[in-house]
């Protein structure tokens, strides 16, 4: 998967391992997600989603967490959870919001078998252990999208590895950016409202 990283990813990374701040981010980046692939959905179809993916993202701030504690680059720790969101969108049918194409899921899930399987998470079960105890709330299906998938949204030709487009524009593959020294909490994606880019 192609995905970006500058500053603001590392300052939601610090802002969502340290006490206290941490559950203001976590809200923050939950509305922040939420709001973005919202938009790539049918104006139509995103009320009914809202609930849904509110749930689900915040269910996949736990996962970011636990895999930094697992040693996963930034990056990686990141993907993996977008990798659970696109599990969540095709089992949905919802191919408009997906960051990825269907045939691809398998190789992203090879990837991080290892972490997805320690945790019970499956292609056909996004969340594994990380699904709240309350469960997540449901939103209508679109199957028939899955008939003849555009994934319009989708980037193609990434799955061997986690690609990551640095702010001067740079593409590294691997995930291993530099991670600043000093970091400011409260510049993290969706902390501040300015900032539109996860």
């Amino acid at each position: 998967m192609k995905i970006r990283q500058n500053i603001r990813h590392w300052a939601a990374k610090k802002a969502l391992t340290t006490p206290v701040v941490g559950d203001v981010a976590n809200d923050k980046l939950v509305d922040l997600h939420t709001s973005i692939f919202l938009n790539k959905a049918d104006e139509a179809r995103r009320e009914e989603r809202r609930e849904h993916l509110d749930d689900f993202f915040d269910a996949t701030m736990d996962a970011y967490v636990a895999a930094l504690e697992a040693g996963f680059a930034e990056a990686e720790a990141r993907e993996i959870t977008h990798v659970q969101a696109n599990f969540d969108f095709f089992n949905h049918g919802w191919t408009e919001m997906m960051e990825i194409p269907g045939d691809e899921l398998e190789a992203h899930y090879r990837r991080y078998e290892s972490f997805f399987a320690e945790h019970g998470i499956t292609i056909d079960d996004p969340l594994g252990e990380f699904r709240p105890a309350g469960g997540v709330t449901e939103a209508p299906k679109t199957p028939e999208r899955l008939e003849t998938p555009e994934y319009e949204n989708a980037l193609a030709g990434f799955a061997d590895d986690v690609y990551v487009e640095t702010d001067d524009g740079e593409t590294v593959a691997g995930g291993e950016t530099a991670e600043p020294d000093e970091v400011d909490p409260s510049i993290a994606p969706g902390l501040d409202e300015d900032e539109a880019n996860v």
